[in-house]
């Protein structure tokens, strides 16, 4: 609506300069020189009050001419001047609106996961981490890229460079759980592994790598895992050459809107009600309707297709496919 009246009003001044130039000319019968008939009508239309440059007193029309020029000139002069302030007071106090309440939400964040980067990868993290309901911020540089994701994804977002210190913690890093780094280049990458790590020792870092041989450095640098897209899309394509149905199944579980079906894990610490029952005795199946997939040791080994008679350690993780808000309830009460 502003942009509108802003083309609208720069249009009525526009008009009243081509419309006193062509009146001087013609007042001037021709003889007033074009530029001079020009200048004439800006000095009057802005206030300038430098004087008459061409001779008005010498025509009739001259000085009657340039009160009803001034007259006029004066309206779409303070509406064009009007409109340009209040779009500038609008895009100020609306900036400044977003800011603070992007705020409020990251300091009521605790346990959240950082998504550095909304671009072609960040942003399938960013509705993977909507679709199960996970708490997150964006961090992106581009203010109308991370206004429009938190408007999508009703979620918190900060405007910053992701390397820097201060756009971190304002993302509250300090109460994160994890980082994930999906910038466009491994140095990127790899000054966020840095800076995330130095910031909160105990966050799981993500980091994503163009290159094969980055993978090391971000390693070295912090990164709890690093993801290559390019790796990952070689494999799903020889996938989908031998394996059609397995990637279809996997897409279906993915894609399926209606439901959010994910293969998840449940981790049983010391303190857990779950540390030295079998797994039938979660009722996992019957109560929560999920399907106990594997259980990974403490010492990284696994043991495959559970049954219900396995006794659950404090350490192991059960690995679990079904409903998030299933996964989630039985997450809660393994606490």
């Amino acid at each position: 609506m502003l942009l509108r009246r802003l083309g609208l009003s720069l249009g009525a001044v526009v008009t009243s300069v081509v419309f006193g130039t062509a009146g001087y000319w013609l007042i001037g019968e021709g003889n007033w020189p074009l530029i001079d008939c020009l200048y004439q009508t800006v000095i009057g239309l802005t206030t300038a009050g430098f004087g008459e440059i061409v001779p008005l007193g010498t025509t009739t029309w001259g000085r009657p001419f340039t009160i009803l020029l001034l007259l006029g000139g004066m309206v779409s002069m303070g509406w064009f001047v009007t409109t340009v302030a209040a779009i500038l007071i609008e895009g100020e106090l609306t900036g400044f609106t977003w800011r603070r309440r992007m705020d409020s939400r990251v300091e009521n964040l605790s346990g959240h996961t950082i998504v550095c980067g909304a671009g072609s990868t960040g942003i399938h993290c960013i509705r993977e981490l909507a679709a199960i309901g996970a708490p997150f911020v964006v961090v992106d540089a581009r203010e109308a890229v991370a206004r429009e994701i938190s408007a999508t994804f009703d979620c918190a977002a900060v405007v910053g460079d992701a390397t820097h210190d201060e756009v971190l913690l304002e993302a509250g890093i300090e109460r994160a759980r994890g980082v994930i780094s999906a910038l466009t280049d491994d140095k990127d990458n790899l000054f966020v592994t840095v800076t995330a790590r130095a910031l909160n020792p105990r966050l799981r870092i993500v980091a994503k790598a163009i290159e094969l041989r980055a993978d090391a450095k971000l390693r070295r640098a912090g990164a709890d895992a690093v993801v290559s897209p390019n790796m990952i899309g070689g494999l799903r394509m020889a996938s989908e050459m031998i394996r059609p149905h397995v990637v279809n199944f996997l897409d279906l579980m993915l894609k399926e809107k209606s439901k959010t079906l994910r293969v998840d894990e449940i981790a049983v610490t010391p303190d857990s009600p779950w540390a030295g029952k079998t797994i039938g005795d979660t009722e996992i199946h019957r109560k929560y309707d999920l399907l106990a997939l594997a259980v990974r040791k403490p010492n990284g080994d696994n043991i495959y297709n559970p049954l219900g008679d396995l006794t659950l350690l404090a350490g192991d993780v059960l690995i679990v496919m079904g409903d998030v808000s299933k996964v989630r309830a039985a997450r809660e009460t393994a606490v």
